[in-house]
């Protein structure tokens, strides 16, 4: 299948179909070339409504999960977002796209040195990249929303806390066979969490697990 003629596929098949209908979200993920943010061998899957093998054991999440984050935190153009979890890059240039900057980690060194590659050749300056362990990240400063694209089994308030006022948080929390997408919101009272929907992701490396009960 033609790029272009898959692209139109996901939009109205995959992203409407599952309730992602913010204009600004459906314009940049119908312009940033997915397909290009792939490694060769898996660019034929790049439209796929599933996740996407990338190397080291990790995936790129499935385009209607990417719709409903990028949905759910309602970037505007004046903010600063912190992307967990770099990948191929795609989400970053999304969010590139939608806010003002976008701070990008990862865990692994490979992976970030071939997304700046991939920002840098679509021409997107407004992101860094940085190799850092997320559970050990401590920025100087907050961001007015962060995208977590890996599980958390436990829920770690480390997140939540480099929110600015006002600042939103997606985050999938839990352990299967049931996972949650939540949106954090910071407010003057504290921090509100809502539930999205149930979806399934891989665990973020070295992130806390359950305690388990010996009987």
């Amino acid at each position: 299948m033609q790029p272009e003629v898959a692209r139109e596929q996901m939009i109205s098949q995959q992203l409407r179909a599952w309730h992602v209908l913010d204009g600004r979200v459906l314009k940049t993920m119908a312009e940033v070339r997915r397909e290009e943010f792939l490694p060769a061998a898996y660019r034929g899957l790049a439209f796929a409504d599933a996740p996407t093998p990338i190397g080291h054991g990790q995936i790129m999440l499935p385009p209607k999960i990417q719709g409903r984050l990028l949905q759910a935190l309602a970037l505007t153009a004046d903010e600063i977002v912190l992307d967990v979890g770099t990948g191929t890059g795609f989400l970053a240039a999304c969010m590139a796209r939608l806010a003002a900057r976008v701070a990008s980690i990862d865990i692994h060194a490979e992976l970030v040195s071939e997304a700046a590659t991939r920002l840098s050749g679509s021409g997107i300056r407004n992101v860094s990249t940085i190799v850092v362990d997320a559970m050990t990240y401590d920025p100087a400063g907050q961001f007015d929303a962060i995208a977590v694209t890996a599980a958390l089994p436990v829920y770690q308030a480390r997140f939540e806390e480099m929110l600015a006022p006002g600042g939103r948080l997606f985050v999938v929390v839990g352990v299967p066979p049931i996972r949650e997408a939540w949106l954090v919101t910071r407010d003057r009272d504290g921090f509100r969490r809502e539930v999205l929907f149930e979806t399934e992701v891989p665990s973020m490396i070295n992130a806390p697990l359950p305690e388990t009960f010996v009987f």
